[in-house]
């Protein structure tokens, strides 16, 4: 439940600052009577995100057994790229987001002619990116736990972040986004280790990936998957009694490599560079 809840909370924060940012913008700039095309964007994005999901659902239902096992596989790598692009995608974007918006909304009611629907499009597609980013997250969250927890969390998720969201753009709740966007990033991509581990298990459970398969550890008896804190940890982080080799491998190494990259310090070239004197 508690996987689902925050990155649902992200995501929600995430499409709530973008609203917020173009709701406010309008309403600054004296376009408020636009805001009914941002609702219309809003709610065509939800549709889509609920539309993509379902159909997904539905098709996978019908599989075999092992082209199931396939699909649920591919569905954990879409969506630890997922995840991890919109980690990178935010902390290099997070200082920009705002004054891209500003332009995007002023080049959107430039035009004589078709405002309202290029203001629509440009809400459509901010949004339905987090709606489309969640969808995916949340299917391989679910195909991965048999927790039946798991769509509250992320219900609750969605809500609570509507509800930051608002309380910010009221003006009412003042949130650290810089350290929020910090934490949470961490724990996602922790998260996806666990689910690019559990896509090759299904790839091999599929008949696709059949090497690297020699079971690192047992720990069956002493910490099993099944038990309430095993499944605890395989819903937050992709624990297994007995991982397998590429298992292990494939956690690490994401592990290493994707937090490598978001630990190590925001390059300052480009200030350097100003901040030289010029002969």
């Amino acid at each position: 439940m508690l996987v689902p809840f925050l990155i649902m909370l992200r995501e929600g924060v995430e499409a709530a600052l973008i609203v917020g940012i173009v709701a406010s913008y309008l309403k600054q700039t004296g376009r408020g009577a636009w805001m009914p095309a941002v609702w219309v964007g809003i709610l065509l994005a939800v549709a889509l995100s609920l539309f993509v999901g379902a159909g997904l659902q539905m098709v996978s239902a019908q599989f075999p057994q092992k082209a199931q096992e396939f699909f649920e596989a591919l569905v954990g790598f879409i969506a630890v790229i997922v995840l991890s692009s919109m980690v990178f995608w935010m902390r290099k974007a997070a200082r920009s987001i705002k004054s891209e918006l500003h332009t995007s909304i002023d080049d959107a009611l430039g035009h004589t002619s078709g405002q309202g629907a290029a203001l629509v499009a440009m809400v459509f597609f901010a949004v339905a990116r987090e709606g489309l980013e969640s969808v995916f997250f949340l299917l391989a969250i679910f195909q991965q736990s048999a927790n039946s927890e798991a769509p509250l969390g992320a219900l609750l998720g969605i809500l609570v972040s509507i509800g930051l969201g608002y309380g910010i753009y009221a003006g009412g709740v003042r949130l650290n986004l810089k350290r929020f966007f910090y934490w949470t990033g961490l724990f996602i991509l922790v998260v996806a280790a666990g689910i690019l581990a559990g896509s090759l298990r299904h790839l091999h459970e599929a008949g696709v990936w059949n090497s690297l398969q020699t079971v690192v550890f047992d720990l069956s008896n002493v910490l099993p998957v099944s038990s309430a804190f095993g499944t605890l940890l395989s819903g937050m982080f992709g624990y297994q009694d007995m991982p397998t080799l590429g298992e292990i491998i494939a956690y690490v190494a994401f592990l290493a490599v994707s937090l490598f990259f978001f630990l190590r310090p925001a390059q300052r070239q480009g200030a350097a560079a100003a901040s030289r004197p010029t002969h």
